[in-house]
């Protein structure tokens, strides 16, 4: 039953992947059942002659980092006229419950989960995000929205305008609306105090770390939002560089360049993929190929992979036998 429920998922996945393919910015996927994690799929398109990679990656729903990482050979500001472009649309959803807004830091993306009323199916929706830097690191745990404002002021805190004018920028007590107003025109307020989910008057800014440590999204996608997310939705604010999942019988692993900040600690071994892998095939077994794994590991592009051994029997990994195979990797 399981088999049967998941290949009826996966057509509808493909079907809904083909209409989607011609469609701006589509963010919206059906929500695959509880052991199915895989959404979405790649696909490319040709560059025209006025194209930048931002240009294309706003198109199609995504952030400068994503376009970047996956296509790292192109220019970014001069791709060429003709030139083959990776989407990288294919997404594992995060770990945790499915529900309310979820932030992923590393991946510099939100996914949320809209209630579904009776008889409609569910659906997830993703969207591409920027998150404060180093020094204005965006905070983790559990929140929430509490206020929702359309044309709101912006206050500028003091240490903001601080930072401005030691670089000769006066910012003012209270920036009102208007197209010099950095949350744009749509603003949902965290119950964590001081920061928020908000549009952006510098839209090529999506999908990097440049805030002071909210959430900033392009125009259209939060003002998609805006409309549809209630007052109370739930917010988790995760940090997972590396994310597991099961796309019908095959494992995927999806890896995103670890926060700085968290660079020295993750490290650059396999450990925290391993753990991800022993959790994942817990109840399911698969063969993996570790120099795939390495390799996805190490390129850290945010596409997700297969790590499926081709023509070998499955196996369940354990934390002796996938710690075995990575001494063996490394001796190499």
């Amino acid at each position: 039953m399981k088999s049967k429920l998941a290949s009826c998922f996966l057509a509808v996945m493909v079907t809904a992947a083909l209409f989607m393919s011609g469609t701006a910015a589509a963010a919206s996927f059906v929500l695959p059942p509880p052991d199915i994690d895989v959404i979405g799929a790649t696909s490319t398109v040709r560059a025209r002659e006025e194209d930048t990679l931002l240009d294309i990656a706003r198109e199609h729903g995504l952030g400068y980092e994503d376009i970047v990482r996956a296509n790292p050979d192109t220019d970014p500001w001069l791709p060429g006229e003709g030139t083959e472009v990776l989407l990288p649309t294919r997404f594992i959803l995060p770990p945790g419950p499915r529900k309310g807004i979820v932030l992923n830091l590393p991946e510099l993306r939100m996914y949320y989960y809209p209630p579904a009323k009776s008889g409609e199916v569910p659906m997830v929706e993703t969207h591409p995000i920027s998150i404060g830097r180093m020094d204005w690191a965006t905070p983790l745990g559990q929140t929430k929205i509490v206020t929702k404002v359309r044309n709101p002021a912006w206050y500028p805190p003091e240490s903001i305008r601080k930072e401005h004018a030691e670089d000769g920028d006066i910012l003012p007590n209270v920036v009102p609306p208007g197209p010099d107003n950095p949350l744009g025109g749509f603003a949902m307020r965290l119950s964590i105090p001081g920061y928020l989910i908000h549009s952006t008057n510098k839209p090529a800014g999506v999908g990097m770390r440049v805030t002071h440590g909210c959430i900033r999204m392009y125009p259209e996608n939060i003002e998609a939002l805006f409309e549809v997310v209630p007052v109370g939705t739930p917010v988790r604010i995760i940090n997972e560089p590396y994310k597991v999942g099961w796309s019908v019988d095959s494992l995927y692993l999806e890896a995103h360049p670890p926060l700085d900040e968290d660079a020295e600690r993750i490290g650059r071994d396999l450990t925290i993929v391993t753990e991800l892998l022993v959790k994942a095939t817990s109840e399911r077994n698969i063969a993996v190929d570790w120099d795939r794994i390495g390799t996805i590991f190490e390129t850290a592009n945010g596409v997700p992979d297969s790590m499926a051994a081709i023509d070998a029997a499955p196996i369940r990994v354990s934390n002796d036998n996938a710690a075995a195979t990575e001494r063996e990797q490394s001796s190499l």
